[in-house]
């Protein structure tokens, strides 16, 4: 069924989005049946997943083809969050780079955030209670950057884009991807259904997700996106590439005293509260308006299964040098995101048919300049032009060819940026922390990438964690407000909501034998490791009540099925769309998918 196309999107969507169904009484609900379902369809030319940086970018350099060329081109940008930039999270500096290709003329547009230059970079090495300036990669010098808020950028990006002509819709998160008949290409997404209770019967509320059919799909979704995932997987986009890896980053965001302020001021470190087994490192930025953003990157190949992200950073917190500058001050904000560490060699092939993944869906975060929404942008804006070049010389019915954007993104100055930093974050994963450190030194300072090998990462960050067996467990100190918090009370920050009677999104392998499997493999094994790797404590293994589960006498059902009196506990309710779970859980049986569109953090600060 094919629908008109409204001037007012609103209206558009409340003539498609809603059917009359009948449905029977509450205790009768009707299981939703996908095959069966009559799903209201739009024909747009791009389809773009994801209201980051890259998506974005994409709308807007699209919109600009459009005015250039004189060829008028549909443009649909799909948002899981409740609005724009919700989802978003980074640091943040910005390297302005792109957004000077893409808006020259940024600096004179109303309400753009990029009103705090960085004013000094330098890095230091902490000890348990000591601070010492250490030499600083040529990478992280932010001289010509901003401090901001990169939720704050999005949403500014999101207006520049509606201003152009294209659409946004939030609260719509791409749940399915559009095939077509014979299956070897893209022909869009459907959205996620809004309405299913937690056994997936429908409620009176049910709306059916909408189809998109676009003649190309950008994938936007950023790092371990649910499309991205079977993306790959279908159209074997990662062979030949190394597994992409990730960090986790842990943020806040602090207004702090005046005397402490120090606007533009950006300091990284290294060194304590993490193990030199451990990769990763520490920020603080001051913003504008009196806040600072600071937060702890941990590399999620580390192989102790005790260790706790969330935990290393309100620790980190207490340390003198964080201290001084925090004390006194009020944390307004909290969010956690992984992001992607695998660099060159990780990057997936960059189209499909019908289609192309941008911006952190494929990968291009440069790990040692700990900057990638310059990167991200330049993608969507390369994809851009080879989606608007396809679309002018594809006849009708023919499968847009994408290819022209790979080409494009390896002759950019993206490129030559990746290729030049290749072999630093892999040098820790193999010679360890000062092995790494001497070599990234020598590398980025005289060689400049300009060496005839490359530096392999063959597993995934799974794959590095170890037996509980091997360590012991680690004794945090507890929360001491006003400066550390427990997990519950920084989730709280985050705004994060979802309709507590839906489907779980978070899906563990079906069948009670999977589920029991799960639960014996990572207890026994693991000592629960995702109880503590969780920013958001969204995974619990709780003693099992009688009646439950194994226990004799009991009838099973999967959520109550466990091992030797415990069981898993998803509290999905909690979740800020990390994807952790998805990435390191040592038995990879955990399929992290979207939820209801619109629900999941409501981040404005991060």
């Amino acid at each position: 069924m094919h629908i008109l196309r409204p001037l007012h999107r609103l209206s558009r969507l409340a003539n498609t989005a809603h059917r009359a169904l009948h449905l029977t009484p509450p205790l009768q609900r009707e299981p939703f049946d996908p095959l069966t379902v009559d799903r209201a369809s739009d024909d747009v030319d791009v389809c773009i997943v994801g209201a980051g940086p890259a998506g974005l970018s994409a709308a807007i350099r699209l919109k600009q083809l459009e005015k250039e060329r004189r060829r008028e081109v549909r443009v649909v940008v799909l948002e899981k969050g409740s609005e724009v930039g919700a989802h978003i999270l980074s640091g943040a500096v910005v390297e302005p780079r792109a957004l000077n290709e893409l808006l020259p003329s940024w600096h004179t547009m109303d309400g753009h955030p990029l009103t705090q230059p960085a004013t000094s970079s330098t890095m230091r090495f902490l000890t348990s209670s000591g601070s010492y300036p250490m030499p600083h990669p040529p990478q992280m010098d932010n001289t010509g950057n901003y401090v901001l808020s990169l939720s704050q950028f999005a949403r500014w990006l999101g207006q520049v884009a509606e201003d152009e002509g294209v659409e946004i819709y939030p609260g719509f998160a791409g749940a399915q991807t559009v095939y077509s008949e014979d299956g070897k290409r893209v022909q869009g997404v459907i959205t996620n259904e809004v309405g299913l209770d937690r056994q997936g019967r429908m409620k009176d509320s049910f709306e059916p997700g909408m189809e998109f059919r676009a003649k190309v799909t950008l994938v936007a979704e950023g790092a371990h996106g649910s499309l991205s995932k079977q993306l790959q997987n279908r159209f074997k986009l990662r062979q030949g590439r190394d597994p992409q890896t990730y960090g986790l980053g842990v943020k806040e965001v602090w207004r702090v005293r005046p005397e402490a302020y120090v606007p533009g001021k950006t300091v990284h470190t290294m060194g304590w509260p993490l193990s030199r087994d451990v990769y990763g490192g520490g920020w603080l930025y001051h913003m504008a308006d009196g806040m600072v953003s600071l937060g702890l990157v941990i590399g999620l190949d580390y192989a102790n299964p005790y260790i706790s992200p969330y935990r290393e950073f309100q620790r980190m917190k207490h340390h003198p040098f964080f201290k001084s500058v925090l004390e006194g001050g009020e944390c307004l904000a909290y969010g956690a995101r992984t992001l992607n560490e695998g660099g060159l060699q990780s990057i997936p092939q960059l189209h499909f048919p019908g289609g192309a993944l941008i911006g952190c869906s494929a990968g291009f975060l440069n790990v040692p300049k700990i900057k990638g929404t310059h990167n991200a942008m330049k993608s969507g804006m390369l994809a851009a032009e080879a989606a608007y070049d396809a679309l002018e010389h594809a006849g009708e019915g023919e499968v847009v060819d994408m290819s022209s954007y790979e080409e494009r993104m390896r002759g950019s100055w993206v490129w030559d940026e990746l290729t030049e930093v290749r072999n630093l974050r892999p040098s820790f994963a193999k010679w360890g922390f000062w092995g790494g450190l001497v070599y990234s030194g020598v590398d980025s300072l005289i060689l400049k990438g300009r060496t005839p090998w490359t530096l392999r990462t063959p597993v995934g960050d799974a794959e590095h964690t170890r037996k509980a067996s091997e360590f012991k467990p680690i004794d945090y100190p507890p929360p001491q407000p006003p400066l550390s918090f427990d997990i519950l009370t920084s989730v709280s920050l985050t705004g994060t909501n979802h309709a507590e009677d839906q489907p779980v999104h978070l899906k563990v392998n079906p069948g009670i034998e999977a589920r029991k499997k799960h639960v014996r493999e990572n207890v026994q094994e693991y000592a629960g490791l995702l109880g503590r790797a969780c920013p958001a404590q969204v995974y619990e293994y709780v003693d099992q009540e009688q009646g439950e589960g194994t226990l004799p006498g009991a009838e099973e059902n999967v959520e109550d099925a466990g091992w030797d009196g415990k069981k898993l506990v998803i509290n999905s309710q909690n979740c800020i769309h990390c994807k952790l779970c998805d990435i390191k859980v040592p038995t990879q049986d955990i399929n992290w998918t979207v939820p209801e569109g619109g629900g999941g953090p409501k981040y404005s600060l991060t």
